[in-house]
């Protein structure tokens, strides 16, 4: 008994050190290498910070592309998603309300155009991309509060479609394209 006692804890202690210490400092390590030196890729416009290039953020002014809903409210201190599906009557009511207000922003747009990522939340809440898809449909509305033509925020879009690492899928930094969007001449 005392054997297995013995054994037991030296595997617990031998763990704790590895889970502990060693692979927390491995992977700080390998942060320092990330864009943002492992604290976060930061976006600064006019040398002012104003958020962070992977995790979603809030847009609702109709001159701004709009990003995905988040179900945890942008908040990356408790990123998840709703855990609710398509029979849960609450969340379908949640759909329809996000439906009905991207609707109401965006009237030369049909119901069934709309992707169904614009008003669904991702599984962290906090995804900061969407499909080129996501950001055409809101070129219309976009290019009328501005003032712009059509094409020349379709180009905006095109400019800032980023391909996966994993395959084919493509994806927009909103944040990104807001900032682009911003500066953006007539």
């Amino acid at each position: 008994m005392k054997k297995y006692l013995f054994t037991s804890l030296m595997l617990t202690v031998v763990f704790v050190i590895i889970c502990g210490a060693l692979y927390p400092l491995l992977i700080a390590g390998i942060a320092k290498f990330a864009p943002g030196g492992g604290k976060g890729e930061t976006l600064s416009v006019n040398g002012k910070v104003v958020g962070y290039a992977n995790l979603g953020q809030k847009f609702t002014a109709d001159k701004y592309f709009w990003g995905r809903p988040s179900a945890v409210g942008y908040s990356a201190n408790g990123s998840g998603g709703s855990n609710k599906g398509p029979s849960d009557s609450a969340y379908l009511k949640q759909v329809q309300a996000a439906i009905d207000s991207f609707l109401v922003h965006n009237p030369t747009v049909k119901k069934e155009e709309i992707p169904s990522e614009m008003v669904t939340a991702s599984a962290s809440g906090l995804d900061p991309n969407i499909t080129p898809q996501g950001a055409l449909i809101q070129v219309n509305r976009i290019a009328k509060v501005r003032n712009l033509d059509v094409n020349k925020v379709k180009e905006l879009i095109s400019s800032h479609i980023e391909k996966s690492v994993l395959g084919p899928k493509e994806k927009i930094n909103v944040l990104k394209l807001n900032i682009a969007l911003d500066t953006l001449i007539k």
